[in-house]
């Protein structure tokens, strides 16, 4: 049974044991976010050595961040230090999105080496497959798509991204409005270019029942892709956008009645000012499923720096409700992410999702907070590097400029806190 199965009959599975102990809410808090939809427990049976992740409305904000091979560069080592980067930096998910070498293999690796549930998109696959095998992506069959979800989910696959929103109605919409950058999410592409040449709805459309059952079988979650994200602030919030998203909400409906777990992937490149109406528009069309969006980037013009756009329009939208936070490196929009962008895009995502975190409420959010402002007022540098997302990077800056006194090299012996502290000290003991 799945995850959703066994809290409809009110059966405490180990995985919802431990999310409830890892996020200090009670058993039946998920469980019920479970029978609504509205919480969605990643952790495929076959996949060994795993913690599971919670994700949904009253937990706090996950990130994700994506590795995988290209067909530019294809390192099965360097993947796996990206994955322990990854993890090491606090990463909850890792995505691989290999296109190059053995998939099927470096998947394996990627499985058997993280303790942290891992997602695919199964489309890339199947169609580098069917480039090798029948000479274009478009003589892909649809038996072999689904046999390659099944080989995936076989091997310990949590969760997928499936682009079903993309069909030949949400396409219709993107031709007759046109757009600056048509359509920039690759499953979306590969899943276009079929539908185009062969003249046929889209397989994970219409064959959605056939997915729904192997996500029963394996206890898999789908995550359903957003093929037609804008790419470019000029698109956002556009009617192909929109049209794919009421498709979302419709399929998030048929997989809860059928006792799947799903949630909704979302935008991609949003002005500041309609973050929280996208995220709204998706908790309403898709009846409360958790929602998980890459950045939003809130600008185009961030390149080498889009880390940190993606940030700014992350912080937002975890503020606003979304659930899962796809981390978006230095090297988007420009090259394959190396360790050390993979480290900079999570933690970016992490300030972002803690943001938010704030804002929601979240249990022991601002205790953190709270407790390396009190390190700040004490001038205790040990317990700030402790308290920081990145230790490491603290003592670092920390100690890169000497210093004489207890203060940091930024104020010296004009230091603020220490200034205040020496006379509220002198001010006490004269009373």
């Amino acid at each position: 049974m799945t995850q959703v199965e066994l809290a409809r009959k009110g059966i405490i599975s180990p995985q919802v044991k431990h999310v409830a102990e890892q996020e200090e809410v009670e058993i039946d808090f998920i469980l019920q976010g479970l029978i609504a939809g509205t919480i969605v427990i990643l952790a495929n049976p076959t996949h060994k050595n795993l913690i599971p992740c919670a994700i949904g409305k009253g937990l706090s904000t996950k990130v994700n961040a994506n590795i995988g091979t290209s067909s530019d560069f294809c390192d099965l080592d360097l993947e796996l230090r990206k994955l322990q980067a990854a993890i090491d930096s606090g990463s909850d998910t890792v995505m691989d999105l290999s296109t190059a070498g053995d998939i099927s293999a470096i998947r394996r690796a990627i499985i058997a080496s993280s303790p942290v549930p891992i997602g695919t998109v199964p489309i890339y696959q199947a169609g580098i497959e069917a480039i090798e095998k029948h000479g274009a992506i478009v003589n892909m069959t649809v038996d072999e798509l689904f046999a390659v979800i099944e080989e995936q989910a076989k091997e310990g696959v949590d969760f997928i991204t499936v682009h079903c929103g993309v069909t030949q109605a949400s396409l219709a919409r993107l031709k007759s409005q046109g757009r600056t950058t048509n359509i920039i999410s690759r499953g979306g592409a590969f899943l276009t270019g079929w539908m185009l040449h062969n003249e046929k709805e889209n397989p994970l459309y219409q064959y959605y029942d056939r997915l729904l059952d192997l996500a029963c079988k394996y206890d898999f979650a789908l995550s359903l892709g957003d093929g037609l994200r804008p790419g470019s602030i000029a698109d956002a919030t556009d009617r192909a956008q929109i049209e794919e998203l009421i498709i979302q909400g419709e399929l998030v409906k048929r997989a809860k009645e059928a006792g799947v777990q799903v949630f909704v992937e979302g935008p991609g490149h949003l002005p500041l000012d309609q973050i929280v109406s996208n995220v709204q528009l998706e908790k309403s069309l898709c009846h409360g499923a958790p929602f998980y969006v890459l950045g939003p980037l809130v600008t185009d013009i961030g390149a080498g720096y889009d880390h940190i756009t993606g940030a700014i329009g992350g912080a937002i939208a975890a503020a606003a409700g979304t659930d899962f936070l796809c981390y978006v490196t230095p090297t988007e929009h420009l090259s394959l992410p190396d360790v050390e962008d993979v480290k900079q895009g999570v933690i970016a995502s992490r300030i972002a999702a803690h943001a938010g975190d704030i804002v929601k409420g979240v249990k022991g959010t601002k205790d953190w907070d709270e407790k390396m402002s009190i390190a700040r007022k004490n001038l205790d540098w040990a317990a700030q590097a402790e308290l920081s997302l990145d230790p490491q990077l603290s003592r670092q800056v920390h100690s890169k400029i000497p210093t004489t006194g207890k203060t940091c090299s930024m104020c010296g012996k004009y230091c603020a806190l220490a200034i205040v502290e020496k006379y509220l000290r002198s001010q006490a003991t004269k009373h």
